[in-house]
């Protein structure tokens, strides 16, 4: 038999899956590691537990190969946005810090200040956010200049991997779009903004395709993993843009959305295509491919809060679902603004905040439940108004696990929506992606893979739009009052 594995290296943990040749999940291997936070926005990790989180999910995959199997290869799908900075003897000088990190707010809404702000937004698909490399870059340059003075080497986490495996310093097109240090035009770094980061390109890896794979990995860590030393590793892509190829949304009208620790809308064109009110990114899929949408900061992680902080891990996911579930849709209109960790799109804000509006003597912990799940999809439906028309909806994420979040989902979008057999849509991409790049196929096409479609609920679609108006008009009247709560919780936090 011949097998792929793709790896899915995320925000909470790394995922692998191994697939047979045609496709068809065989089993699944998953290592989580903790994200570090502190009121400061910082939200780091470990960049060397992630990496001993992808040899051990990869190693208990080859575990079940028989002897006359064949590994054709192993690719990766990865979280954007992240920078390590090292030195010249490349040692670490900081952590993993990620896209969730809002430590660099300051320097980014200088940037948006800048005459061509809106000209960086428009030549790197990139919205301007603490979220990005060049965020951190200037913030790292700003405040912990000890550190930007040694720094010899930017790397993102899959690049780290990669370092560490093969030597090599690189990053893919895909990844490499994230950063807001790629001109999409040109498909190369940004002179004019390396020069305003002050750093040279030589700071950076070399962009390469996501096609390209390497082979002749450290005999060592072939052992550990149970890999061929000739094995191939495809480079692969960022996490958004493959998730439509998982999902098969490839086609116009066609989006994916995605709802994991954070959430993501997302379609795709040939071109790098930007919004006229900055509410999307533009990211490469690969070089004929771009991937048009929006990330959301707000998406699983705000229900774990809820597990977790206010509920104190009474209640399981599945528990709180089914106790969400027992109230109507709306909430007894109970609204909640998910933005507990500033928002990315639409706001674009990092110093937005979360509330319940409307909240009275007739709410309980059912409402609250159901109003974050509600909250967490308005969002999104707010960034699907920069994607044009919409015709199909692919759903992926681990909510696809949650019947009533799809259910909340379907009644607010109005519109039919495309359940996928396996979540892992990320993993099955990179092993398209891998196909590709072994030459096994000229073109990219994910297999036939919606299991179920699910219907809205008529009576909850006419619910939904009336609230929805209210949630918009309530996000525009707190906009102005974000910065000052923020900056009141800086003041006075302990």
């Amino acid at each position: 038999m011949k097998y792929f594995i793709g790896v899915d290296i995320g925000t909470t943990a790394t995922k692998a899956v191994l697939f047979d040749e045609k496709k068809v999940q065989v089993c699944k291997s998953e290592k989580g590691y903790k994200l570090y936070r502190d009121v400061t926005g910082k939200a780091e990790e470990d960049p060397e537990e992630i990496f001993l989180a992808v040899i051990e999910t990869i190693s208990k995959l080859t575990k079940i190969l028989n002897q006359n199997d064949e590994l054709l290869a192993v690719s990766f799908s990865s979280q954007m946005h992240s920078l390590i900075a090292m030195n010249k003897n490349w040692e670490k000088l900081t952590n993993l810090i990620t896209w969730a990190d809002t430590r660099s707010d300051k320097f980014a809404q200088k940037l948006k200040a800048q005459p061509d702000a809106q000209g960086i937004y428009e030549r790197t698909g990139t919205p301007i956010h603490p979220m990005t490399p060049l965020s951190k870059i200037l913030w790292l340059r700003g405040e912990k200049n000890e550190i930007f003075e040694k720094t010899a080497h930017f790397l993102d986490i899959k690049g780290y991997i990669f370092w560490r495996l093969f030597a090599v310093n690189k990053i893919d097109l895909s990844v490499a779009s994230g950063t807001g240090l790629l001109n999409n035009q040109i498909l190369d770094w940004d002179s004019e903004l390396l020069s305003l980061s002050g750093i040279s390109k030589d700071l950076l890896p070399v962009i390469v395709s996501p096609y390209e794979y390497e082979v002749s990995i450290e005999q060592g860590f072939a052992e550990e993993m149970g890999v061929s030393k000739q094995t191939g590793f495809i480079w692969g892509a960022g996490d958004g843009p493959l998730a439509n190829l998982g999902v098969s949304a490839i086609d116009t009208g066609q989006v994916a959305l995605t709802i994991g620790t954070s959430g993501a809308i997302r379609s795709v064109t040939e071109k790098p295509q930007v919004d006229s009110k900055g509410r999307t990114f533009s990211y490469a899929l690969d070089a004929e491919h771009w991937v048009t949408g929006g990330p959301v900061t707000s998406g699983g992680d705000v229900f774990r809060w809820l597990q977790e902080e206010i509920f104190e891990k009474k209640y399981s996911f599945d528990d709180l679902t089914t106790l969400a579930s027992t109230v109507p849709a709306g909430s007894n209109g109970l609204i909640f603004h998910p933005y507990l960790g500033g928002e990315r799109a639409p706001l674009w804000d990092a110093d937005a905040r979360a509330d319940f509006y409307g909240l009275n003597y007739s709410h309980k912990p059912a409402h609250l439940a159901r109003a974050i799940l509600e909250g967490i999809v308005f969002n999104l439906s707010e960034v699907a108004e920069g994607l044009g028309e919409i015709n199909e909806i692919f759903a992926t994420g681990g909510f696809t696990q949650s019947e009533l979040w799809l259910q909340i989902l379907s009644d607010i979008f109005d519109k039919p929506i495309k359940i996928s057999q396996s979540s892992e849509a990320g993993c099955l991409a990179a092993v398209i992606m891998a196909e590709k790049a072994l030459g096994l196929t000229s073109k990219l096409e994910s297999p036939e893979n919606v299991v179920r479609i699910l219907q809205p609920i008529q009576k909850n679609v006419i619910i939904y739009q009336e609230l929805s108006l209210i949630y918009h008009s309530l996000t525009v009247q707190l906009q102005p009052l974000f910065r000052k709560i923020s900056n009141f919780q800086k003041k006075y936090s302990n």
